[in-house]
């Protein structure tokens, strides 16, 4: 018998002995990693830690990802699930992971006003000044949602608060273009510069006017610049 087919013949009974383990074993074992992924997916968005843990303990994978590219620490984010989110982070989640939005888990829990998330997070190594496929950091979902404590988090973690986003706006014109009072005021309090122009040439009074964000309007009629 030739080598060749000697080799080929031996390949075949190994095969066969080991139950047809190059044919079956291996798409059986894929389809498990597959289905182990789907129910740690699933417990992240249900809340359900001991589950999560437990398909964590059987090999599924910690950033699993489902078509939109959302990662059980994403979705744990999105819903402000600070426990779930450490537990995927002590299992070694990628905090920086972003979906095919180009959305961060920071993006989400600033978004959200999970400071509690944002903080962990931040502590963890995301990146705050990452931004999603259409050039939103995670300041400008908070400022924009009016998410005040956590605008503040990100100024005390060394965001500029004049720092100029797409387009030229800042935080404080985010915050005017949706009558966020309260977060106006405190980018205000914190040196925000409301004489800056965006690539349009307006200023954050500007944006108020146009979009009818009366309160923040009147903050920055009132407003003396220090």
């Amino acid at each position: 018998m030739k080598d060749s087919v000697r080799f080929a013949a031996t390949a075949l009974l190994t095969a066969c002995a080991l139950g047809g383990a190059i044919g079956i074993a291996l798409p059986a074992s894929a389809q498990d990693a597959g289905e182990i992924n789907r129910t740690l997916l699933a417990a992240a968005k249900d809340g359900d830690r001991a589950s999560a843990i437990a398909a964590l303990d059987r090999g599924a994978a910690v950033d699993a990802a489902t078509r939109i590219g959302d990662t059980p620490l994403l979705t744990a984010c999105k819903k402000g699930d600070t426990e779930m989110a450490r537990t995927l982070i002590e299992h070694g989640a990628n905090v920086k992971h972003a979906n095919a939005s180009g959305v961060t888990p920071v993006m989400a829990a600033a978004y959200g006003g999970y400071d509690a998330l944002v903080a962990l997070l931040l502590a963890r190594g995301a990146d705050p000044l990452a931004t999603d496929r259409v050039g939103k950091t995670a300041m400008e979902y908070a400022a924009g949602q009016g998410q005040t404590q956590v605008v503040k988090q990100l100024l005390d973690a060394g965001i500029d608060v004049n720092r100029r986003y797409k387009n030229d706006l800042t935080a404080l014109m985010w915050a005017a273009g949706y009558d966020r009072a309260d977060t106006a005021k405190l980018l205000l309090a914190r040196g925000a510069d409301e004489s800056l122009k965006d690539n349009r040439g307006m200023t954050a009074k500007d944006i108020a006017a146009q979009t009818q964000s009366n309160q923040v309007a009147s903050l920055l009629s009132a407003h003396q610049p220090q």
